[in-house]
């Protein structure tokens, strides 16, 4: 249990009879007349949904424990996604939900935070910017510049983003892992 003074950004909050929210961005406010509250945005950390609530200023609000560690993706095994902990070498096994979005940048040696909730898996966090080779795109064309458009090009990973119109196949670039956006060249 913890005050709604003591909310922070990232905390956990057991809400709504054990749904568990993530508490993105909170405001003390104490009015001229009336009782001081607290204003919050919170996630949903399974869903990712996110909504306003607001609190009187030091109710007592259920905290939840998460344990995030830094693990590295092994290998796909069917539908899960088996995560190395670098500390144990214990293997876990994450369901492709609970990845998500992640999915489309892990390659073989990636390090991602895991989170886990009670032993079961909630998410699975990338770092903002992940380095990855270009597997299949169009031929550049003399001409082309950076200030152009972009064109289709898929990653070793198999996902498709946009890049510019210079970029080859078998580049390195640098891709932002919440967007898919192309972020640039990664000189070796």
């Amino acid at each position: 249990m913890a005050s709604t003074n003591d909310l922070k950004n990232g905390l956990v909050l057991k809400l709504d009879g054990g749904q568990l929210w993530s508490v993105v961005e909170f405001q003390h406010v104490k009015p001229g007349k009336g009782p001081a509250f607290v204003r919050t945005k919170l996630k949903n950390v399974l869903s990712g949904k996110v909504v306003d609530k607001t609190f009187n200023a030091g109710v007592k609000v259920d905290t939840a424990t998460i344990d995030k560690r830094d693990m590295q993706f092994s290998y796909m095994d069917g539908d899960y996604f088996v995560f190395m902990d670098m500390e144990t070498y214990d293997q876990l096994h994450v369901d492709r939900k609970a990845v998500g979005d992640a999915a489309n940048f892990l390659i073989e040696g990636f390090t991602a935070s895991v989170a886990q909730h009670e032993g079961e898996v909630l998410f699975v966090e990338l770092p903002a910017a992940v380095e990855l080779v270009i597997k299949e795109t169009e031929p550049g064309v003399q001409g082309d510049r950076s200030t152009g458009g972009t064109k289709p090009a898929i990653l070793e990973t198999g996902h498709q983003i946009g890049v510019p119109l210079f970029i080859t196949q078998g580049e390195k670039i640098k891709v932002d892992t919440r967007t898919s956006d192309y972020l640039g060249r990664v000189n070796s």
